[in-house]
């Protein structure tokens, strides 16, 4: 099993594999491989430790992955944050961001819903 950027890459073809790693979507993925010079369709176990060096290369090289990227996008959402401009403070409510309506809907972002039920009196 290929280790790269500190993930396991399951054994399915090698334009499919790289998606599991965070920040590597099919397009960063096919241009990674091109210039490795290795076949979109070659499995992550049939991979020589000297394609696996070059795409390990390649990534340190060009691309922000893990947690690197990760801890930029949460930079970028603190400083939105931190400026109080209307799309930070909708990530502070724990408000859709993107405009989404919230009068119905939007529970990913909210959560589950809080009923506003009766209270019986106590018998």
């Amino acid at each position: 099993m290929a280790r790269i950027a500190g993930v396991d890459l399951p054994n399915k073809p090698m334009l499919v594999a790289l998606t599991y790693i965070y920040g590597i979507g099919r397009p960063t993925a096919l241009n990674i491989l091109k210039k490795a010079r290795i076949p979109e369709s070659l499995r992550a176990n049939d991979l020589t430790d000297v394609q696996i060096s070059q795409i390990r290369e390649i990534i340190e090289n060009e691309v922000k992955v893990e947690g690197e990227l990760r801890s930029e996008v949460q930079m970028n959402i603190k400083r939105l944050m931190d400026l109080g401009n209307y799309r930070g403070l909708r990530h502070r409510r724990g408000l859709p961001v993107r405009g989404q309506r919230t009068r119905t809907n939007a529970r990913t972002r909210k959560g589950p819903r809080k009923g506003a039920g009766v209270m019986r009196p106590r018998a």
